[in-house]
């Protein structure tokens, strides 16, 4: 038998690794939120709130980051 090679996407086909890392920091969040609740400590809580936030902005940026490179690829009609 002959092994086929797989193709490596080019760049500009690859999705944003943004929306990988926003869930990430998103659930480390959940987890610092749910330890500083169970603990009664308002810095981890306040530090899960921040990782939260920055998880659905990342997610966000790397959504919009996919949608333009689809747009520009001409994926997507207007």
């Amino acid at each position: 038998m002959r092994a086929r090679l797989l193709s490596v996407p080019k760049e500009s086909e690859r999705m944003d690794k943004q929306p990988f890392k926003g869930a990430a920091d998103g659930t480390s969040g959940a987890m610092k939120d749910a330890a500083g609740k169970m603990n009664g400590d308002k810095k981890p809580r306040a530090e899960g709130h921040m990782d939260k936030a920055k998880g659905a902005a990342r997610e966000f940026i790397g959504d919009a980051k996919d949608a333009r490179r689809k747009t520009d690829k001409g994926d997507i009609k207007h």
